[in-house]
């Protein structure tokens, strides 16, 4: 109760309450927020979270996760068409198609 109550007082926190009396159901925008920071936050005031190996994989795999969403979200956003004007300038400076340096009467079969 006293972790819910923790939680529930953070602006933009949605908190419920889980099936196991030991569960919490958080939401959450990662913008604001991260998995990480909740638990340092429940670890600073007291609490003890479970730390079994496979909690352990599953929180590293949503801590990455979370990052890679905040630094996306926060990146500005390319502008498509400018971005295909460097790969048709590099593709004009390449010879491609059907260059061939052979003279055409050597070409040519007779």
């Amino acid at each position: 109760h006293q972790a819910w109550r923790a939680l529930a007082v953070l602006k933009g926190v949605k908190v419920e309450r889980g099936d196991d009396p030991h569960t919490l159901i958080v939401h959450y925008s990662v913008l604001d927020y991260t998995l990480e920071s909740l638990e340092a936050a429940l670890v600073e005031a007291g609490f003890h979270l479970e730390e079994t190996l496979l909690v352990r994989i599953h929180h590293a795999l949503i801590h990455y996760v979370e990052d890679t969403q905040v630094h996306n979200l926060k990146s500005p956003e390319r502008l498509i068409k400018q971005s295909h004007q460097v790969y048709i300038k590099a593709y004009d400076a390449h010879p491609h198609g059907d260059h061939d340096d052979t003279p055409i009467e050597l070409r040519e079969y007779r």
